[in-house]
This record gives C-alpha cells, sequence and structure tokens, in this order.
C-alpha cells in the first residue's frame, strides 16, 4: 500500500515548468513519488513551458488561473511545484490560488524530517529545515509585521516580531550546527580508530531507490531497513564485512540516496554523514540497470558527490536489479567497464534482492582490498570473533 492510499493523504495537486532544460521530467512521476513517499495524494498533473519563470508567480497569472481551476476540479487541497519558489513568488501562489503551495525543497525536507531515526539524522534535518524556514519568514505572513518590543515584551524596543523569529531561529541554527560538530569529531574519533585497525573503507552511493540498502543486507546480513520508495533510509549504517578470499574484514557503510535538485541546504546539513563517502577508499555506485533514466541518475550522483569532495574517490560502479531487466536488455556478461565522465569505470551487474553477481562483487571488493591492505595473513582470533553469520566467514 503506498503512502497515496492512507485516508489522511492531502489531495495534491502536482505542476511542473519546463524551462527548456535536459531532461525534464514530463510526466512528472519522480514528483509524485516524492509526494506520496511523504503521505500526499496526487489528484492531477500540469506542465507548462516558459522561458523564464514571472518574478510575481513563477508561471505567469494566465497559468496561475488554470492551476486554480484544475485544483477546484479535482478537489485538490494543496499545490505541489516540481521546481524551487521564492518566497515572494510562495506568498502570490498561495494568495492567488487560496491553498498552501509548496515545492520540492520542503517535499524533499519534510520526507527527511519522517525518515531521520538517528541523533545526528534528526539534527541534520532540523538544520536544514530551520535554513531553508528562515527564508521564508521574509514578508510570508503579515501578522510578523507588528511591534513587540517594549517593557515586559521579549525583544527590545521597536523590534517587530519578524526580526524577533529571524533573531530565534538563527539562535536556533547556531545550537544546532554547534551540536552538529560535536556529532562529527565523534564520528572523526571512531573514523581514526578504523584507521588504526588498517580497515578498509567502503560506502554505498547511488540515486535513491537504486537498492543501496537491499544490496547492504545481502552483503552484510544486516536487518537495515529497505523498501522500494525515495529515501527509504536517510541514517548511515556501517558494518564489517568479511571477505574469505583474502582473510580479511572490510567496513561497509551505507548512506543516504541522492536525487535531482537535491537541496543545496540539506548537502550542507549531512556533510557528517556524507564524510563517509568522501573518506572512503572505494565508493560501490549502486545503479537501477532496470531504469531508463539511469545515465541521468548517475551524473546527478556524480554532481553530488563533487560537491561533498568526494569526486576523486575510486568508485566500483554496481548495476542493480539485474532480475527486473527484459531478457534482450541482460548484459552478456556479468563484468565489463562502463565509461564514467570520460574515465573507463569496472562495473558489475548484480541483483541484490534474488542474489545474483554478489559472489562476483565479493572477488572484486577482496582484490581492491588487497591491492590496498597488502596480503598480510589475519590474526587467528580475529576469524573466531566474528559473529558466525558474515558472509564468507569460513566455518
Amino acid at each position: 500500500m503506498t503512502d497515496s492510499s492512507l485516508p489522511n493523504a492531502t489531495p495534491t495537486l502536482l505542476v511542473g515548468v519546463d524551462f527548456g532544460f535536459p531532461h525534464f521530467d514530463t510526466e512528472l512521476e519522480e514528483l509524485g513519488l516524492l509526494s506520496e513517499s511523504a503521505g500526499l495524494h496526487p489528484v492531477a498533473r500540469l506542465t507548462c513551458k516558459r522561458k523564464a519563470p514571472d518574478p510575481a508567480l513563477f508561471v505567469g497569472s494566465g497559468k496561475a488561473d488554470e492551476i486554480k481551476e484544475l485544483a477546484l476540479m479535482h478537489g485538490a487541497k494543496e499545490v505541489l511545484f516540481d521546481q524551487s519558489l521564492s518566497p515572494a513568488q510562495q506568498r502570490n501562489l498561495e494568495r492567488h490560488l487560496g491553498m498552501p503551495v509548496n515545492d520540492r525543497t520542503l517535499l524533499i525536507l519534510e520526507i527527511f524530517a519522517q525518515r531521520a531515526r538517528s541523533h545526528e539524522g534528526k539534527l541534520q534535518v532540523e538544520l536544514a529545515r530551520m535554513q531553508y524556514l528562515s527564508t521564508r519568514l521574509v514578508r510570508r505572513w503579515s501578522h510578523l509585521e507588528r511591534q513587540s518590543g517594549g517593557i515586559g515584551m521579549r525583544g527590545g524596543p521597536g523590534e517587530t516580531q519578524i526580526e524577533l523569529d529571524r533573531r530565534m531561529i538563527g539562535d536556533a541554527i547556531k545550537r544546532t550546527k554547534e551540536r552538529l560538530v560535536k556529532v562529527k569529531k565523534q564520528r572523526n574519533t571512531q573514523r581514526r580508530q578504523r584507521e588504526r585497525r588498517q580497515t578498509f573503507n567502503i560506502s554505498l552511493v547511488g540515486y535513491t531507490n537504486a537498492g543501496k540498502s537491499t544490496l547492504f543486507n545481502a552483503l552484510v546480513k544486516a536487518r537495515a531497513y529497505a523498501a522500494d520508495q525515495l529515501f527509504a533510509t536517510l541514517d548511515t549504517t556501517t558494518r564489517q564485512l568479511y571477505l574469505g578470499e583474502v582473510g580479511r574484514t572490510v567496513s561497509l557503510s551505507d548512506t543516504v540516496g541522492f536525487i535531482r535538485d537535491l537541496p543545496h541546504g540539506l548537502v550542507e546539513a549531512f556533510q557528517a554523514t556524507l564524510q563517509e563517502a568522501m573518506e572512503a577508499d572505494l565508493l560501490l555506485h549502486v545503479v537501477d540497470a532496470s531504469n531508463p533514466d539511469f545515465p541521468e541518475q548517475m551524473q546527478e550522483v556524480q554532481k553530488v558527490l563533487a560537491e561533498i569532495g568526494a569526486e576523486n574517490v575510486p568508485q566500483l560502479l554496481v548495476f542493480n536489479k539485474l532480475d527486473a531487466l527484459d531478457e534482450q536488455h541482460r548484459p552478456l556478461q556479468m563484468q565489463d567497464e562502463y565509461e564514467l565522465d570520460g574515465i573507463a569505470v569496472p562495473r558489475i551487474f548484480v541483483s541484490a534482492r534474488a542474489g545474483l553477481g554478489l559472489d562476483l562483487l565479493r572477488s572484486a571488493l577482496a582484490q581492491r582490498a588487497q591491492e590496498v591492505l597488502g596480503s598480510a595473513a589475519p590474526v587467528e582470533e580475529d576469524v573466531r570473533d566474528l559473529p558466525r553469520e558474515y558472509p564468507g566467514h569460513p566455518d
């Protein structure tokens, strides 16, 4: 059952504007999946073309009237845009349409807020949401204009409510950043401990819903949450993977999925989590081979990796969901190379769900680990201390 089938799901009209950029989602398919993940119910979709955004209404008054009519016709209670709106455009559209208007950025932030589980993840989402909302204080709500300063009032004499709210949210942002600095220090300490043990660190990265968590669970027999939905997991999970070929354990981390137009504030806020990818010895770039748009999704992942400074970390491409491919689209060989940003990158086809190609992937990981760590024999006690459920355990 999708979120959109829930009885309390808000009927929502989806709107996308084509400004001539490549790979415009004419069906608003991804926005629909995002809205369902957030508990909304898409009842209608509308796309249009413009050369540039209208400064006041983003789509122009004529198209805004059309959106209003379509929303009333389908009983929509909210309008959701596939692009980011300025605070003024959002306020003007809400006045024009007479209903809440939100954009892709807020939608992703809301999903992240619903899915974050760890203390660190919640802090990161809280920071990103506050940074977003701080930009919406500017003349969005008329009640914020009134004077609230004076004797016995919060704030100084003559301080308006909007100034007070801006200062309060600024203080909250500062406090959250300080708490995240402490979390980052703790992560760095844990990372240094792993480095002293000469651990080979692998991070799973990829577009959201590419099957990273399913692959993670298949490799280390973990119980990380995995579902066929966008942003099923947000918090980084790290486990040890035993590779029998080299008699060593490696560190494997599952990270948050990437997406087109990932809000920059989220990229900044998730620096602590994404640092696992920045400091990895190898990135397993997981790709949904069954998705026809996988080349564009791969480019979006490369874009985010560049933003966080991980573009030079070696990659191994894992084309997942082999079982979902039609027979005529199945690869002739399970291992080859794929040109990514002009560089030939090793590629392995797998199905994490069906267990296909996993032995080949483990062998490739063992080879990479041996190249970095050498082929020194492991200490006997280390092998005995491994939980027996680890894949490749000698017993």
